[in-house]
């Protein structure tokens, strides 16, 4: 097991924020192509095909310039990846790591996931965010599957973070050290930043820190994930915070999804949430991937979906932000996806057809089913140690 790790805010850093891959492909290709030591990657999702063939090419030149190149996949979410390809990244000064190898005979142990996201270059820039590296990002026509999702810029302090918390992972998987670099100086950056780790049952500062800023907010609590599988708790504060007066809405995928069921799923929750002035937009143009919150002062960005197998399983990692330029960014975002959505109204929702409803009970049903395999699992894990 990786050690457990927890960072304070750093108050010199810069931040931008990157909608969608037209945006944050290019920024992350050229990172890679101005390197000059080391580059960190760091992917869950990855898929063999037009985008993963355009950063083997950059990371490969890297390489054959002498940059030293870290990989560490993981195994499940690189299932994706031909064999080709994978020849293709064994070269010299490249090297590749995967994440808990996937085995049915070990299921319960296959079960943890890195879902992290990271790119880093030379110890002064990071991109984080939600996005993979598959085709599925490739801008299409509207309605189709080209997902809609953000990265995250990084330059300042909280990059040695990044890296430390890219290493903790490392060295536990490959046992293989990286280089050493030594923290820098920021003077000219002034934006505030925190990096926020989930790492197993118990260890997930995300969901706390979430709910924690939830439960202060004053004026607005608005979240974008696309699997609304979340816990009571931050749902409990979603609606106290309503209660208050604050300005609580979700954005949610619409009929497009990569996992319609899931999003059946999520909406057992509507009920409640309407009913106590909670807002849910479903997001129509194409499948909604980011993981994006705004609170008030405070944005939290990052791989983490808020929801139960998250908390449990995987390792996730967000930055949270305090800083007006990105608070903006942020917010601009929402507003124009909000119009790009559909509202669902209370009276809509009580009156949906019968066939809609038994699609929703049947999803919420597999759902909690499996909720229950992992409990019921994970006591007899634990009684068996």
């Amino acid at each position: 097991m990786t050690a457990k790790l927890s960072f304070p805010w750093r108050n010199h850093n810069d931040f931008k924020l990157l909608v969608d891959s037209d945006s944050f492909i290019p920024e992350m290709l050229h990172a890679i192509d101005q390197s000059e030591s080391y580059i960190l990657l760091e992917q869950y999702l990855i898929k063999s095909g037009t985008v993963f063939d355009m950063f083997i090419s950059s990371l490969t030149m890297a390489a054959e310039r002498g940059v030293k190149v870290y990989i560490l996949f993981d195994d499940y979410g690189a299932k994706g990846v031909v064999n080709e390809d994978i020849q293709k990244l064994s070269r010299k000064n490249i090297y590749l790591a995967h994440y808990n190898p996937f085995r049915w005979s070990h299921l319960y142990k296959s079960m943890r996931r890195n879902h992290q996201k990271l790119l880093l270059i030379d110890g002064r820039t990071a991109f984080v965010g939600g996005a993979c590296l598959s085709d599925d990002y490739q801008f299409k026509q509207p309605n189709t599957m080209s997902w809609h999702d953000i990265i995250i810029k990084i330059s300042g302090e909280v990059v040695y973070d990044w890296y430390l918390s890219f290493e903790n992972i490392w060295i536990t998987i490959s046992k293989q050290s990286l280089p050493v670099i030594e923290k820098e100086t920021y003077n000219t950056f002034n934006q505030h930043g925190r990096v926020v780790l989930a790492q197993g049952p118990g260890r997930n500062q995300i969901i706390r820190s979430a709910i924690r800023t939830i439960n202060k907010s004053q004026n607005k609590v608005w979240i974008a994930t696309p699997y609304f599988l979340t816990t009571r708790k931050l749902r409990h504060a979603l609606i106290k915070a309503s209660k208050r007066g604050v300005d609580v809405r979700l954005l949610l995928p619409g009929a497009i999804s990569d996992h319609p069921w899931i999003s059946k799923a999520a909406r057992r929750y509507y009920m409640r949430l309407l009913k106590n002035d909670v807002k849910i937009f479903e997001y129509q143009p194409r499948f909604i991937h980011a993981k994006l919150i705004l609170c008030d002062d405070w944005v939290s960005i990052g791989s983490s979906n808020l929801d139960r197998w998250n908390q449990f399983w995987n390792l996730d990692a967000n930055q949270t932000v305090r800083a007006e330029a990105l608070l903006q960014q942020a917010n601009n975002m929402f507003v124009t996806d909000f119009a790009a959505s559909n509202q669902i109204k209370l009276g809509q929702w009580q009156t949906r057809p019968v066939l809609q409803r038994v699609s929703e009970w049947w999803s919420s049903y597999i759902v909690r089913f499996i909720q229950w395999l992992v409990f019921f699992s994970t006591r007899i894990k634990n009684k068996s140690r």
